[in-house]
């Protein structure tokens, strides 16, 4: 089972993972990026989008903490459910997506 946050509850996980650089994972399309999308803060962003990542997969570390995220957070929990498949054991999903995310921590993100 994969563990869910909402983005209200992020900072919180960030805290608690500061010593081991977290990454939060955006997996949205780049199109979608040019509508809404997060600033870094206390977590390093990396996009890779969901379909791209099996082949991309090497260009994330298994052993930092990670969150997915996508606009509701029905492909991020896929996503995350792929990680944890392959080795990732430091998974959670961003519940709500960037959706959430824009109603919860950071109301200057567009919704869409």
């Amino acid at each position: 089972m994969i563990d869910q946050v909402r983005p209200s509850q992020l900072s919180d996980w960030l805290q608690q993972h500061a010593s081991e650089q977290p990454v939060v994972l955006d997996v949205r399309d780049t199109l979608e990026l040019a509508v809404a999308r997060v600033r870094p803060e206390g977590f390093e962003l990396v996009h890779i989008p969901m379909n791209e990542l099996p082949a991309r997969l090497g260009e994330l570390d298994p052993q930092r903490p990670l969150a997915c995220l996508c606009h509701h957070g029905i492909r991020s929990q896929r996503v995350a459910m792929f990680l944890a498949h392959n080795g990732f054991e430091r998974v959670v999903n961003i519940t709500g997506g960037i959706d959430a995310w824009s109603m919860e921590r950071d109301p200057s993100v567009a919704q869409y």
